[in-house]
C-alpha cells in the first residue's frame, strides 16, 4: 500500500468516525462565501461556550482517569432492575441538567450508563437509554435560565426576570418528566423486572491511595468550572486558563485527551451562524418573516445550524421571546443536529463504538421524533395564547 492510498484510507476512516466534522466544515466555509470573514464574524463566535467546553471535557477526562465516578457508580450498580436503573440515570440527566447545562449533564452520565450496561451485558439498551438521556438533557435544562446556552443567552438579552422565567418554562418541564417517564416504562414494557445483570462492583475500580490529592484537585477545578457557569463571571477566559494549568501541573497527558474534534465541530458551527448573522440580506430577509412566527423559524433554523447559534441569529428579529425559548428547546428531539448537545451525545458514543454511528442516528431520530410529536403542539398553543414579552 502506497502512502497515497495510506491517507485517503485514514481519511476515509476519520469521516466514517466523524461525520458531524465534514458537516460543520462545510457550513463553515459555505458560510464564508456567502459572507467575508471579517472582525465581525470573529466577535460573533461563542468563544465562552467552547471555553466551558473545553474546560468540562477536559476536566471530566481527569475524573475517568482518576476513577473519580466510583461512588456514583457503585450506587447505581446497587440498583437490580434495568427499569429503575434507566429512570435514575435519565432524570439524573434531567436534574442535573437544570444546573450544569445540558451538555455538561451528558458528559457526565452517559459514559456512566455506557460503563453499567456493559459490566450488566446489557448493551442493547445502550441506545435507547442515551437517547432519553439525551431528551431528558434538552428537556430538563429548559426550566432554568442557566440550564442551557440558549437559554442563557435570551435570558441576558431579554431582561425578563428569572422567577418569570421558571414560572413559564415550568408547563414544558413537567410535561416532559410525565412523558420520559412512560418512555422509560415502555422500553422495559416486555419485563417490567428485568435484572441489571450486575453481579459485582468490579467495574467500578479501586482508587489509588497514593492518588488522593489528585482527585481532591480535580474536584476542586470542577467546583470552579460550575461557578464559572452558574455565576455568569466575566473573567471565564482567566477561568479557562488557569484550569489549563492546573490540569497540566497535575497529569499532562490529559490535555492529550480532550475531545478537540468536538470543539472543532462547535467552532465550526459558530462561524457558520456568525457568517449568516451578519449577511445584510439574509439580516433583512429575517427582520420581516421571523416576528410571529418564531416558534416555527427556531425549529426549523435549528436543523441546519443547530439550536445555539439559531438562538443567536433570531433574537434580534423575535417579538414573542417565550415562542422563541419553546422553539428552540424543543428543536433538539428533531434531529441530531437540531441541539449541540445531541452532537456530544453522539461523539461520546461513537468513541465508545465507533462502527455504530448510523445506528445511533436511527435509533435516536425515531425515539426524539416521537416525543416531540407529543410536545409540539402545547408548546406551540402556550407561547401562541401567553407569549412572554420582555
Amino acid at each position: 500500500m502506497n502512502q497515497k492510498e495510506s491517507i485517503r484510507k485514514k481519511a476515509f476512516r476519520l469521516l466514517r468516525k466523524e461525520p458531524m466534522l465534514p458537516v460543520s466544515a462545510a457550513a463553515a466555509i459555505i458560510a464564508m462565501f456567502i459572507t467575508p470573514p471579517s472582525a465581525a464574524t470573529l466577535s460573533g463566535i461563542d468563544w465562552h461556550t467552547l471555553a466551558t467546553l473545553f474546560m468540562m471535557l477536559t476536566v471530566l477526562e481527569g475524573f475517568k482517569s482518576e476513577n473519580i465516578f466510583r461512588p456514583l457508580l457503585r450506587l447505581a450498580g446497587g440498583i437490580r432492575s434495568m427499569a429503575a436503573l434507566s429512570l435514575f440515570l435519565v432524570f439524573s440527566v434531567f436534574f442535573s441538567s437544570m444546573f450544569v447545562t445540558n451538555d455538561v449533564s451528558l458528559i457526565i452520565f452517559v459514559p456512566l450508563t455506557i460503563m453499567l450496561f456493559r459490566a450488566g451485558q446489557k448493551e442493547a439498551f445502550i441506545l435507547p437509554v442515551i437517547t432519553m438521556e439525551n431528551i431528558a438533557a434538552v428537556r430538563g435544562s429548559l426550566l432554568t435560565p442557566f440550564g442551557s446556552p440558549q437559554n442563557l443567552f435570551i435570558f441576558g438579552q431579554s431582561g425578563v426576570t428569572a422567577f418569570r422565567f421558571m414560572a413559564y418554562m415550568f408547563p414544558l418541564w413537567i410535561l416532559s418528566a410525565v412523558l420520559l417517564v412512560g418512555f422509560v416504562l415502555a422500553l422495559y414494557r416486555k419485563d417490567i423486572r428485568m435484572s441489571t445483570g450486575v453481579s459485582n462492583m468490579a467495574f467500578a475500580g479501586e482508587w489509588d491511595a497514593g492518588r488522593r490529592l489528585h482527585r481532591a484537585a480535580y474536584i476542586a477545578i470542577f467546583a470552579v468550572v460550575l461557578w464559572t457557569i452558574v455565576s455568569r463571571t466575566p473573567l471565564w477566559g482567566w477561568v479557562t486558563a488557569g484550569v489549563a494549568a492546573a490540569v497540566l501541573l497535575i497529569d499532562r497527558r490529559i490535555l492529550l485527551k480532550t475531545d478537540y474534534v468536538l470543539l472543532l465541530t462547535f467552532l465550526c458551527f459558530f462561524i457558520f451562524s456568525s457568517s449568516i448573522a451578519s449577511n445584510h440580506a439574509i439580516s433583512s430577509f429575517l427582520s420581516r418573516s421571523v416576528a410571529g412566527r418564531e416558534y416555527w423559524w427556531s425549529i426549523l433554523l435549528s436543523q441546519v445550524i443547530s439550536n445555539v447559534p439559531a438562538s443567536i441569529v433570531l433574537y434580534p428579529f423575535a417579538r414573542n421571546v417565550g415562542a422563541l425559548l419553546y422553539g428552540l428547546d424543543s428543536a433538539g428531539l428533531c434531529s441530531l443536529i437540531g441541539s449541540l448537545a445531541s452532537v456530544i451525545n453522539y461523539r461520546i458514543y461513537v468513541r465508545e463504538y465507533p462502527q455504530n454511528g448510523g445506528s445511533f442516528i436511527r435509533t435516536f431520530t425515531l425515539i426524539s421524533l416521537a416525543f416531540f410529536a407529543l410536545v409540539a403542539l402545547p408548546g406551540y398553543l402556550i407561547s401562541a395564547y401567553f407569549p412572554l414579552i420582555p
